[in-house]
């Protein structure tokens, strides 16, 4: 195959970006997106020329650092898969693909295609964890959890913190991701007791960071990779309502 790649290139977080053009030959329909970057990165080696940044790291679909929106889709055209596990298969010979950042304003660029996701570890620190005594891990299936809670909570923990929702959403919410972290601890009996001011502290994060509001579009769950559903969010509303009126009284 023969394709012709449309790259975002940025030197730095202040300077003006711009798309430019890549003809790349011999790409294998067998290729994951990143190897065609990696092929292409090669090549402007040997000539000399800056490669392209962009992210990666596991390259198995687990850890979401390969935050590519391609042709103007999060992690591509194929559904539930990040942009490490897109194979070229998917595109046809002599195909134009748009490559570029996410884009929202409290995910900046840093280089190319490489954007600062800090605002997220940020959230996580507001609240994403169990801090209150639990006691020593008990024994398995000594604390009962009703199954439908336990199949919510795991659908929740399932989030990998691409991004791909904040780049998807026209708001720049990252209320999905914010959402899930607060469900599957919320869902857990070890979540209980800081579940009120865990809600409150990472919404006051996220939209601290600069996210965008809510208005359930459901744009966010189209493009997720995990399949996170938008009902986690009218599940964190219920709790962020709940919270906010019990501290109030």
């Amino acid at each position: 195959m023969k394709l012709s790649l449309r790259v975002w290139r940025q030197r730095g977080p202040v300077d003006k970006g711009r798309m430019v053009r890549y003809e790349v030959a011999d790409v294998s329909p067998d290729m994951s997106f990143l190897e065609v970057l990696d092929m292409l990165n090669e090549r402007l080696v040997l000539a000399g020329e800056e490669p392209i940044a962009f992210d990666h790291d596991c390259r198995e679909g687990i850890c979401g650092a390969c935050g590519l929106v391609i042709n103007g889709v999060p992690h591509g055209p194929q559904r539930s898969t990040t942009a490490c596990q897109l194979h070229m298969r998917h595109f046809r010979d002599g195909d134009t693909i748009d490559v570029e950042p996410w884009r929202a304003r409290a995910f900046p660029v840093v280089k190319d295609l490489v954007v600062d996701r800090g605002a997220f570890d940020r959230i996580i620190q507001a609240g994403g964890f169990i801090s209150a005594p639990t006691g020593s891990a008990p024994d398995a299936n000594a604390v009962a959890v009703p199954k439908p809670d336990a199949d919510t909570a795991f659908e929740a923990a399932a989030c990998i913190g691409c991004g791909a929702c904040v780049a998807a959403c026209p708001n720049g919410s990252a209320m999905l991701f914010t959402a899930a972290k607060v469900t599957h601890l919320g869902l857990l009996p070890q979540g209980q007791p800081e579940r009120a001011a865990r809600v409150l502290a990472m919404v006051a994060a996220h939209d601290e960071a600069g996210f965008g509001g809510c208005t359930n579009t459901g744009e966010c769950t189209a493009v997720c990779p995990k399949g996170v559903p938008l009902t986690t969010i009218g599940r964190l509303n219920r709790d962020f309502l709940k919270a906010a009126t019990s501290r109030h009284r």
